[in-house]
C-alpha cells in the first residue's frame, strides 16, 4: 500500500466526509450489479461517534476509504461492513489494510465476538482468510432478522429467501475467537508432544495455504446456483448461458 495513506479509527472530526462515503458506497453497488444495507450520512456520521468506524484518507484529507462495525445479538456476533474504496485508490492495496484495522478494531472492542462478513469478492475472501477467517455454512452467522434485511436491496435478494436464509450467491466466511484458541492450544500441544497435528485442524490450516482451489469452487457453486435460478424464472437460454459463461470462466 501506499505508505501516503493513513489508515486509522474514524472520529467525530470525520463527519464530513459521510456524504462522499455513502454516495460512493451507491456507486460501488450500482458498478457490481449487487445491493449492499443502504447506510444515510447520518448513520455513518453516528458509527463515527461510536468508534466504530475506520477511515483512510491521504495526508491533505482526500478520502480514500472506509468501513464500519456492526453488533448483533447482544454483541455475540460482529460484522465489518460497508467496505467502501474511493475508485482512484483501488488496486493500491488499501482495501486490505482497511479491513486489517477495522478487524483489530472489532477485537478490541468485542474481544469475545464471532466476526463474520458476507460477500461475492474474491479479492476481500483472500483478505478474510489471510485475517483468520473460514468459510461457514449460513447458519453459523447471526439469527438477527435486521441483519438480513439488510439484503433487501440487494439483486440476488429473492435466491436468499428461496433458500430460506440458508445459502447464496455470497460466501459465508467466520472468525470464532473461542475455536481459534482451541485450535492453537492443540497444536501447541502436538508439538509439544511430538504428535501429529489432528486432521480438523491440519484441514482448516490448509485451506488459507489453497484459496485458488477455494475460489475454484466458489465460482462452481455460484455457476450451479445461478443456472438453476435463472432456469427456474424462465430467462431465455442464450442468456442466461452468457451470465453464466462471464461468472465462471472470468
Amino acid at each position: 500500500m501506499d505508505q501516503k495513506i493513513i489508515v486509522r479509527e474514524a472520529t467525530p472530526d470525520d463527519k464530513k466526509y459521510a456524504d462522499t462515503i455513502t454516495q460512493e458506497m451507491a456507486e460501488s453497488a450500482k458498478a457490481r450489479g449487487t445491493g449492499i444495507a443502504k447506510r444515510s450520512p447520518d448513520y455513518i456520521q453516528m458509527k463515527m461517534d461510536e468508534g466504530k468506524a475506520v477511515i483512510a484518507l491521504t495526508p491533505d484529507g482526500t478520502w480514500v476509504g472506509f468501513c464500519y462495525i456492526e453488533a448483533w445479538e447482544d454483541e455475540k456476533y460482529v460484522a465489518n461492513s460497508g467496505l467502501v474504496v474511493s475508485p482512484a485508490f483501488r488496486k493500491s492495496g488499501v482495501a486490505t489494510e482497511i479491513k486489517r484495522t477495522v478487524f483489530a478494531l472489532s477485537r478490541k472492542r468485542y474481544p469475545e465476538a464471532k466476526i463474520f462478513g458476507l460477500t461475492t469478492g474474491l479479492a476481500v475472501m483472500k483478505i478474510n482468510s489471510d485475517l483468520g477467517y473460514e468459510p461457514v455454512t449460513y447458519s453459523e452467522l447471526t439469527s438477527d432478522d435486521k441483519f438480513w434485511s439488510g439484503c433487501k436491496s440487494c439483486v440476488n435478494y429473492d435466491i436468499l429467501m428461496g433458500k430460506e436464509r440458508k445459502n447464496c450467491m455470497c460466501t459465508a466466511m467466520l472468525y470464532d475467537p473461542v475455536e481459534k484458541a482451541a485450535q492453537q492450544a492443540k497444536i501447541d500441544a502436538t508439538v509439544t508432544s511430538g504428535s501429529r497435528e489432528p486432521q480438523r485442524y491440519r484441514a482448516r490450516r490448509q485451506f488459507a495455504q489453497n484459496f485458488k482451489l477455494f475460489e475454484r469452487w466458489v465460482r462452481f457453486k455460484q455457476f450451479v446456483m445461478l443456472k438453476g435460478w435463472r432456469k427456474k424464472e424462465g430467462e431465455p437460454e442464450e442468456k442466461r448461458n452468457s451470465i453464466l459463461s462471464f461468472l465462471f470462466f472470468w
